[in-house]
């Protein structure tokens, strides 16, 4: 099996001339000789499904915004590159070897929804994909690709929820990174309804409720390009029929080698962590993998499983981001579920209580189990609070915690009992957390990760002591000034 270069360049195109050359430039001019339904009728005939992690289907989404949309108000195209999902890399990997294909797909995007402005959202601390990005959009304006379109980058925070759709949205308003209750193609930038987390559902869009947005991840937006460019055969020429093209994959982990790879949709995972990482490290064997914090646990003997939404799906786990961590049987499973617990407890913003509360409580049990501290009344409360800490919640990170946490502890009880029979007193048989995080970089093959947030705390400050407030509470108080 051989890796692909449809999206993903082997090497960075550094100009919009380069590009061109390419065959850049295309896909945007179909789009506007061909006009916004006929696009979104390509997008259906190619199948595309969002690469951000939901696959949802991109016509569907483009669609339901044109058919939503205010016609008094000017729709708003972002692309999310807020990429925080740990053990993905394939969002920056994309921006840094070719910005120019992301903004050709979002330039479609907006010629179908009739925007005025494109906007591509990362973290502030993604500099150079940042400045690449910015320095296409300069090059575009100037050849005249975006005529009347307003172009910009914007940098927001580094906490994991600025990756969610509506939060995301929310801090492009000036806001904190807060999932709502609205969703884009109703409410968009600057939405005036309550968005608070016991809001109902609102209903469409009208004048002076708001700009609609139309989401898209960035390796979505650079399939659009090529897709409008080479059509909807040329795309399904690879993949499944229900899981057509090709995914941007990235490996990390317990492996001799990191890296980001595209290959076509239904290659088995095996097969992906072979041709990035090879051969488990010496003297180990494979045990399993996740699939970033989304998604349950995938053990070894299913690594033979396509890389397909409905296979993962039906192998009980999901593809994701297709960002996997991989992990060997030196990693103890217990210290894997207490990694995940505690990065998505953190990274929890406290708008629901259980998810804060009830996350913050699982990840102290699961460092009692891990430590040789527990017993049976633990586990029950434990399993309790597993239960519970989904109730209310407005975003997935709730069910994602209680999917990763509950499917390491039932794929692999006999790593749970040996942590239970473990000395807590026994130095020597001691086993640390197993530290979860973004990728901040891959640099040689190896995957290096964000250290910071091992000093994170659950209010989301780096201070010595955790003040014991909520994120949005205390993030709301710091923008008011009270």
């Amino acid at each position: 099996m051989a890796a692909v270069t449809r999206v993903l360049d082997p090497e960075p195109v550094t100009s919009l001339e380069a590009y061109v050359e390419r065959g850049g430039g295309a896909g945007l001019e179909a789009a506007l000789r061909m006009g916004g339904l006929a696009v979104i009728e390509e997008l259906d005939a190619a199948g595309l499904r969002g690469r951000g992690g939901a696959g949802f289907p991109t016509g569907t989404k483009w669609r339901t915004v044109v058919e939503n949309r205010d016609p008094t108000v000017a729709v708003t195209v972002v692309v999310n590159a807020a990429e925080g999902e740990p053990g993905s890399f394939k969002d920056r990997m994309l921006l840094r070897r070719n910005p120019y294909r992301v903004l050709e797909g979002a330039l479609i995007a907006a010629s179908v929804v009739d925007a005025d402005r494109v906007v591509v959202a990362t973290k502030a601390s993604f500099t150079g994909e940042r400045d690449a990005m910015e320095a296409a959009m300069r090059e575009v304006e100037a050849a005249g690709w975006a005529p009347d379109m307003a172009l910009s980058v914007v940098g927001g925070p580094g906490e994991y929820l600025f990756g969610e759709e509506t939060a995301l949205l929310e801090v492009l308003a000036g806001r904190g990174p807060f999932p709502r209750v609205a969703p884009p193609y109703r409410r968009g930038i600057d939405p005036t309804d309550d968005t608070s987390a016991e809001a109902e559902l609102t209903g469409p869009s009208g004048p002076g409720t708001g700009d609609p947005a139309l989401v898209n991840n960035a390796e979505t937006m650079a399939h659009v390009a090529m897709i409008l460019a080479e059509g909807p055969d040329w795309f399904r020429e690879v993949g499944t029929a229900d899981s057509p093209g090709t995914v941007v994959c990235t490996i990390s982990g317990d492996v001799e080698r990191s890296g980001v790879v595209e290959v076509a949709m239904g290659t088995p995972l095996s097969e992906v962590i072979a041709l990035v990482a090879g051969d488990p490290r010496k003297g180990r064997r494979w045990s399993a993998a996740l699939s970033g914090v989304a998604s349950s646990v995938l053990p070894a003997e299913l690594f033979a499983t396509p890389l397909t939404y409905e296979d993962m799906a039906a192998a009980g786990s999901g593809l994701g981001a297709a960002g996997f961590i991989v992990l060997d049987d030196g990693t103890d499973l217990v210290a894997l579920a207490e990694g995940v617990s505690r990065f998505l407890s953190i990274e929890s913003c406290g708008q629901c209580l259980p998810c804060k509360l009830d996350g913050t409580t699982i990840t102290r049990l699961l460092e009692r189990v891990r430590t040789g501290r527990a017993d049976e009344t633990a586990l029950l409360a434990l399993d309790d609070r597993l239960n519970t800490v989904t109730r209310g919640a407005r975003c997935t990170l709730a069910e994602q915690h209680q999917r990763v946490v509950t499917s390491a502890l039932e794929l692999f009880p006999d790593q749970v009992q040996r942590a239970l029979d473990r000395d807590p007193d026994d130095e020597e048989g001691r086993v640390d957390p197993y530290f979860i995080a973004p990728i901040v970089d891959i640099v040689d093959g190896e995957a290096i990760l964000d250290d910071a947030h091992a000093r994170k705390q659950p209010d989301w400050s780096f201070d010595a002591v955790d003040s014991g407030q909520l994120p949005v509470d205390r993030i709301r108080v710091a923008r008011s000034g009270s």
